[in-house]
């Protein structure tokens, strides 16, 4: 291979070896004791010049370190998520020592989370350096040793000196889950006394046993739900790809074909030899039809030529309904549009067409000047398009609802000593093809069903009586009004022919009358005296 291909080989400097020392972990008793020595480990730290980088599990805790250290008055910064906008400036100075007052030289202290400050190296002054380089201290152990690794290789990086210890006590969580307490009470016999550590590599061994167990456990857990999730990712590929053939509409008329056959099948399968009459009315529930066989014939004809034929005719109504349907809304759309135009407005824009399947009613929207110029040819592939993305979505949220349910409730078969995923993967099989066959039947009912809506066909008849006799007395009114408006016009040409042959101007009676100028208090009088009209007529006024 070498030879063929003439290739260069480039030695890869390696860093710089690792300058670390990983103390043992110090185990104690309580969270008290072990955050007090925490807090005198800084403080050593510190003034031996040394920054120090705080590792903690959760932000609660490193708020109570920081409350710790506020009472010590000893200067720090926290890395919790809080402070993201500040998070680089932070790390920037973490690595630094600082004069005091007196000159001596003081390790900078930062407190931070799993996630704060990661991705960042801590750069060290040559000061810290000779030193001892930067320390780590950790709160807790994780549940993962990844993590605890993680921050122990904060220091120690591309040759720089540093330490890392780890503080922990049995009231951990981890320590909670594989230390009885009848350890600690053996400890309190053994006279140990508040505040004294375990140190010992044994202790630390046994620590990271317990990870090891707790990282299996976990990784049974994710397994666990990949199993489970992976039965529910085949059946949202399958519904995903119905609905995606849906909206593209390029297979619209194959799909409702398979619809038609699926539900054709299980009818035949169900009532095929059982009973023409619940076939009949099984027929005339799906699709809206009569069933096209006569006695004889659903006695005599195989099960094959019973299917043919009953798909075949499926089919072909299915297809005159949606022509019918199509000629319906194109003649109310042609009439709407010509009488808009006439009246002088614009046919632009989205209009609802109200459709009804006998049980729920659908306003689809379809484009006024695209309908009326093509005669609604795209009405029947958008409607059955709307009809099918119904369908599939409320069919779909429903299933996800019943397979959290089931998910749940075959935990209780390890009871029996069965595996819980073999009877979810079992009925989730089961649950998804009676959904599917469902959907197809909903969908085939609603289209066959399909017809305009019409308010008046929810009325009782009695509303429907009252409607009507409303209609009657708008009708007479509106004809008694005419009536009367075609009078007044003829009085008034009357009295106009009259008036003008003497010369004089006819008044219309609706006309308003003019009222004469007003007349001021202090303005001349209109009879001529002189006098001004508050001293002579109009003194009484």
């Amino acid at each position: 291979f070498w030879n063929i291909y003439k290739l260069d080989v480039v030695e890869i400097p390696t860093n710089k070896p690792v300058i670390r020392v990983d103390e043992p972990d110090r185990v104690y008793k309580t969270q008290a004791e072990k955050f007090a020595a925490v807090i005198k480990e800084i403080e050593k730290l510190r003034n031996a010049g040394r920054p120090v980088l705080v590792g903690t599990t959760s932000v609660e805790i490193s708020e109570r370190l920081s409350r710790q250290l506020q009472l010590r008055k000893i200067p720090h910064n926290v890395l919790n998520a809080k402070l993201h906008q500040k998070e680089a400036e932070i790390v920037a100075q973490a690595g630094r020592s600082v004069p005091d007052a007196n000159g001596n030289l003081l390790g900078v202290v930062t407190i931070a989370t799993n996630m704060a400050g990661r991705g960042t190296d801590i750069k060290l002054t040559p000061e810290v350096r000779d030193a001892g380089g930067l320390a780590i201290i950790g709160t807790e152990r994780h549940q993962s040793r990844r993590v605890d690794r993680q921050l122990r290789g904060r220091a120690g990086r591309q040759g720089d000196p540093g330490s890392s210890v780890f503080f922990v006590s049995f009231e951990d969580p981890v320590m909670r889950m594989f230390v009885s307490d009848s350890m600690v009470k053996l400890l309190d016999k053994l006279g140990m006394d508040d505040g004294e550590p375990i140190v010992h590599p044994m202790v630390t061994s046994s620590i990271e046993n317990a990870q090891k167990r707790m990282e299996q456990n976990h990784f049974g857990v994710r397994k666990h739900l990949v199993d489970y999730d992976d039965v529910m990712n085949r059946q949202r590929n399958g519904i995903y790809g119905r609905r995606h053939n849906a909206v593209m509409g390029e297979r619209i008329g194959m799909d409702i074909a398979n619809m038609i056959d699926d539900t054709v099948s299980q009818l035949l399968d169900r009532y095929g030899r059982n009973s023409y009459e619940e076939l009949q009315m099984a027929f005339m529930t799906n699709y809206a039809m009569e069933l096209p066989l006569t006695t004889a014939e659903y006695t005599e004809m195989s099960a094959d030529e019973m299917y043919e034929k009953l798909k075949k005719v499926v089919l072909d109504e299915f297809n005159v309904k949606m022509e019918r349907l199509t000629t319906i809304v194109d003649e109310g759309i042609q009439n709407r549009a010509k009488s808009m135009i006439a009246h002088g407005h614009d046919i632009q824009g989205r209009t609802r067409i109200p459709i009804t399947d006998g049980k729920r009613r659908f306003g689809f929207p379809i484009d006024m000047a695209q309908a009326y110029e093509t005669h609604c040819a795209d009405f029947a592939v958008e409607w059955e398009k709307a009809v099918i993305l119904i369908t599939i979505d409320e069919f779909w949220k429903t299933h996800l609802r019943e397979m959290e349910q089931l998910r749940q409730s075959v935990q209780n078969a390890s009871y029996e000593q069965k595996d819980p995923l073999v009877i979810y993967k079992s009925e989730a099989f089961d649950m998804f093809e009676a959904m599917v066959m469902d959907m197809s039947r909903r969908t085939i009912s609603t289209l066959m069903r399909g017809q305009l809506y019409n308010p008046e066909d929810d009325l009782t008849d009695a509303q429907r009586r009252e409607l009507q006799r409303r209609r009657e007395a708008y009708r007479r009114q509106a004809a008694r009004t005419q009536e009367i408006d075609m009078q007044q016009r003829a009085e008034e040409q009357r009295r106009m022919a009259q008036t003008g042959s003497r010369g004089e101007v006819a008044r219309r009676p609706n006309m308003p009358l003019v009222a004469a100028p007003k007349v001021g208090r202090n303005d001349p009088c209109p009879c001529g005296s002189g006098k001004k009209y508050k001293n002579c007529h109009g003194r009484n006024a």
